[in-house]
């Protein structure tokens, strides 16, 4: 964090000063701010947060043992250690990200990128640290630090010198993508895609599509909006912003565009148009044709900052995997094995099933090992039934489905009209682990997929770790 008095901070968190020892009012701070006790090193910063399930405030101790600084808290403690006590320290968390921003900003060089969408908001949120960290200090989430905790503590890493900011901005309810904007209004806002990831929480696909678009409603002229040419429901933001609009896509349509497009299991190879430069190919090592619309998205948002194709095809092929548990490949032997456990909605577990149809070697079988698709509401059984017959429909060998909350997927693979055991449904990992390790062949394409809340990114470590041990 930039340096800022003791008495600014209680000032910007509307909080009392407390200052302990040879503090004064007059002090400065300037470490890292962090909500996680165990992540706090000497100098640091520590907000106190309630949480669900604990509270903060129980591990202010270990954030003092651990060398904190200074204290947010909700209550005063009786710790050795200067402290601000505030009404509500998440919302004291967001005004200290939004001040820190706003000076950083008012120095001149900040550029600000934010992305959401339904779909891809991590891995184009890497690729684009990828882009820009190779011109100056680039300050990006960790993991999906994306929310109302998340993105401030992001925002908070801002320093003196840092040139660009890359914001991933998720939403689970209207206005949560708007109180982000005003912590960090973006100068570049890439909207992904609209589908149905979380429109359980949200209510439907048309007050998903309502909060996406808050995005390009917090752009004002002269900033850019990077729209996905390939989605109805994003393309219809664009009379929607009062910003330049920037498409990108498959299609002629699009301002930055892919095109000769061919993925296997050594990654996904395209040709990159950006407008009145020359086109470059891209050697993308990240697997899925589905990819290459965010690499897109982090083209786009290059290209409005000069970023010139060429440098931003080397960047994109130094990017090894999309993160870890996202089409995160790994091999023994003649076997592959695909994690890509960290989340799924329809959209993207239909990427991967289409992409394990594509890639599979001659004669590998295919097998995909699925878990429950969370926050879908009233469309969950729906659209477990949905992939099943897209399974079949694909010619996937071998379905393994885990858990009740997906049973609908199993079904609709028999519906569709699965043989006797292409489609095999278990209740819990350990069950699908000891499938695997019966039934897996040298030459077997086998793909992990689920919601985060499934789990199955742990089964998909734990297959690994047996793979290592067996077919090396």
């Amino acid at each position: 964090m930039i340096e800022l008095r003791l008495r600014e901070i209680a000032e910007i968190t509307g909080g009392e000063a407390r200052p302990v020892g040879d503090d004064t009012l007059e002090s400065v701070f300037s470490g890292t701010v962090d909500t996680d006790s165990r992540l706090i090193r000497p100098g640091d910063i520590f907000v106190a947060k309630p949480g669900e399930v604990t509270d903060g405030h129980l591990f202010a101790p270990k954030a003092v043992e651990n060398g904190a600084s200074l204290l947010i808290v909700e209550r005063a403690l009786d710790l050795p250690v200067t402290q601000v006590v505030v009404d509500d320290a998440v919302l004291a968390l967001g005004r200290l990200a939004t001040e820190v921003v706003t000076r950083v900003k008012s120095r001149g060089q900040l550029v600000t990128i934010a992305v959401t969408g339904s779909n891809g908001k991590t891995t184009t949120k890497n690729l684009l640290n990828e882009i820009f960290s190779a011109r100056g200090e680039t300050v990006a989430p960790i993991a999906s630090f994306n929310n109302e905790v998340g993105a401030p503590l992001t925002f908070l890493k801002l320093t003196e010198e840092t040139q660009t900011l890359i914001a991933e901005m998720g939403a689970s309810a209207p206005g949560e993508i708007r109180r982000l904007i005003s912590m960090a209004k973006p100068d570049v806002g890439i909207v992904l895609t609209v589908g149905l990831a979380h429109a359980g929480e949200f209510g439907g696909i048309e007050v998903t599509l309502t909060s996406k678009t808050e995005m390009v409603q917090g752009l004002v002229a002269g900033d850019t909006a990077v729209l996905n040419a390939d989605d109805a429901r994003v393309a219809s933001m664009a009379d929607k912003t009062d910003a330049n609009v920037l498409w990108f896509g498959r299609g002629e349509r699009a301002d930055i565009r892919a095109s000769e497009v061919s993925t296997s299991l050594d990654g996904t190879e395209f040709t990159l148009h950006l407008p009145e430069q020359e086109p470059v190919v891209v050697r993308f090592n990240v697997i899925g044709e589905h990819h290459v619309t965010n690499a897109l998205a982090a083209a786009a948002a290059a290209h409005t900052q000069a970023v010139p194709a060429t440098e931003i095809r080397d960047a994109l092929q130094r990017v090894t995997r999309a993160e870890q548990w996202r089409m995160e490949l790994q091999h023994a032997g003649s076997v592959h094995l695909i994690n890509d456990a960290y989340n799924a909605s329809p959209d993207s577990m239909a990427a991967a099933l289409k992409t394990i149809a594509q890639i599979a070697p001659n004669g590998a079988r295919t097998v995909a090992v699925l878990g429950a698709m969370s926050e879908l509401g009233d469309a969950s059984i729906e659209e477990h039934d949905r992939l099943g017959l897209l399974a079949v429909r694909l010619g996937i060998d071998q379905l393994i489905v885990v858990g009740l909350d997906a049973r609908a997927l199993h079904l609709g693979a028999i519906a569709q009209g699965s043989w006797d055991g292409e489609s095999i449904f278990v209740e819990s990992m350990d069950e699908a682990y000891e499938l695997l390790v019966r039934e897996t062949r040298p030459g077997d394409l086998v793909l992990v997929k689920s919601s985060n809340s499934a789990g199955l990114r742990h089964l998909g470590d734990r297959f690994a770790e047996h793979l290592r041990g067996h077919f090396a």
